[in-house]
């Protein structure tokens, strides 16, 4: 997988969200790579008011001259016809969202690579940024693979680890992973020129699944423990977020913390209610919620919340 560098590398780029902007915005920087077009998905209708919104990977490329492409699947012919037209002798992948076949990995001559946001072999898969945030690691990372027909399994040219702070996100985590891959892509690349990248095999019996995000992932069980839904809320934030109606209206939390409660209440049961925030019963500890959204509101802080639906609760707003 030595590329010639007599000449600039023809790269398709294909990726989505912010997720992948750093990596598309080092190769435009990177001297010797010319990016010939930039894969994303559809523009979709988001928010409220259901507008179309085009893709962070687009705006990026649209507005570097980057030619954009939108295809909703790479599996027919015209879809392959037309990526075999661009010449790329590389693809490189960032969190895109669309199966790539076998047939289209074929057509760059130096294969496609793919960046991905753990340490592979743990957390293959759709949703491996809030996966590591669910399970409590505490170190995650970056790798770039070669992309083979199995899911997130080709061999590993480069591995960056991270840590994963107590009060992380995967908003927050994904800002710090999203720059790291593109430092890691980079340094992949420059190893591809010089000829000393080496491809290491992953490790099948350490592999983790990420599965995608669920609407049952989101909905909090009070039967569990408080460190456990703390990490679930992390996790889902800043979107899908996660969801409970404990409160008596349905409501996204967005942050919480989880304290000791010797109470012996049933868990889903409020133990207090104050600006300082609102304190529920979990299976083992309790939570203490701090920022929340009711449906269809804004997102505002318990003491707005208590202020606005405190007598609801039956409590006051102290």
């Amino acid at each position: 997988m030595t590329p010639p560098f007599d000449q600039p590398m023809r790269v398709i780029f294909a990726g989505t969200p912010a997720f992948a902007v750093p990596s598309l915005q080092a190769l435009i920087d990177m001297p010797g790579v010319e990016v010939v077009a930039a894969y994303t998905q559809p523009d979709r209708a988001a928010g409220r008011g259901r507008q179309m919104k085009c893709p962070e990977v687009k705006q990026l490329a649209q507005a570097n001259g980057i030619p954009v492409e939108q295809p909703l699947t790479w599996r027919d012919e015209a879809t392959l016809a037309r990526i075999a037209a661009w010449q790329p002798e590389l693809l490189v992948v960032a969190a895109y969202g669309l199966i790539l076949p076998e047939a289209g990995l074929l057509i760059p001559p130096l294969g496609a690579l793919n960046v991905h946001a753990s340490l592979l072999p743990r957390w293959r898969g759709a949703a491996p940024i809030q996966r590591a945030i669910m399970a409590g690691d505490t170190e995650t990372g970056v790798t770039i693979m070669q992309v083979v027909r199995q899911l997130d399994a080709g061999p590993m040219l480069q591995r960056v680890t991270c840590p994963i702070e107590a009060d992380d996100t995967a908003g927050t985590l994904e800002t710090r992973l999203a720059a790291l891959g593109a430092e890691a892509l980079t340094a992949t690349l420059r190893a591809l020129r010089a000829g000393s990248a080496v491809a290491e095999p992953q490790d099948e019996s350490d592999v983790t699944y990420a599965a995608k995000i669920t609407r049952e992932d989101r909905e909090i069980d009070w039967q569990r423990q408080a460190t456990r839904i703390a990490r679930q809320i992390r996790a889902l934030n800043p979107a899908p977020l996660a969801h409970t109606e404990a409160l008596g209206i349905p409501v996204n939390l967005l942050k919480a913390v989880p304290i000791p409660d010797t109470s012996g209440a049933a868990p889903g049961s409020l133990l207090a209610a104050t600006g300082a925030g609102i304190v529920i019963a979990c299976g083992a500890g309790a939570l203490r919620i701090q920022e929340l959204q009711p449906q269809g509101k804004r997102i505002m802080s318990a003491r707005d919340f208590m202020n606005g639906y405190g007598a609801r609760l039956g409590v006051s707003s102290a």
